[in-house]
This record gives structure tokens, sequence and C-alpha cells, in this order.
């Protein structure tokens, strides 16, 4: 589960002076995420790259 660096919802908080995912999840979805005992990929995941579109139209 260490895809949050390239995730489109990982952002910088100025506020807590961290970084932070910003998907919409609630208490309950996080619990579930953070309390799998295999820990599997993100259900929430949106990949960040913007020009994976292009490169792949090449």
């Amino acid at each position: 589960m260490n895809q949050c660096e390239d995730c489109a919802y990982y952002s910088y908080d100025e506020e807590f002076d961290e970084y932070i995912c910003g998907a919409d999840m609630d208490e309950d979805d996080y619990a579930r995420l953070m309390g799998a005992p295999e820990r599997q990929a993100c259900p929430y995941y949106r990949d960040g790259d913007e020009y994976k579109v292009v490169r792949h139209q090449m």
C-alpha cells in the first residue's frame, strides 16, 4: 500500500504541515482499510500521472 506517493488524492496540507490523503472516505472506510489482515491495494487510489494518457497515444 505504498502507492500513496503517486496517488492523485495525496496532497500537502499546510495547516497540519504534512501530507494527507484527500480521498472522500469516512471513519469506517478508513478503519476497514487500515485494519485489513492483508493490506490490499487501496480502493480509492487514482493515478496522479496527468501525462499517462498522452504517452499511451504516442
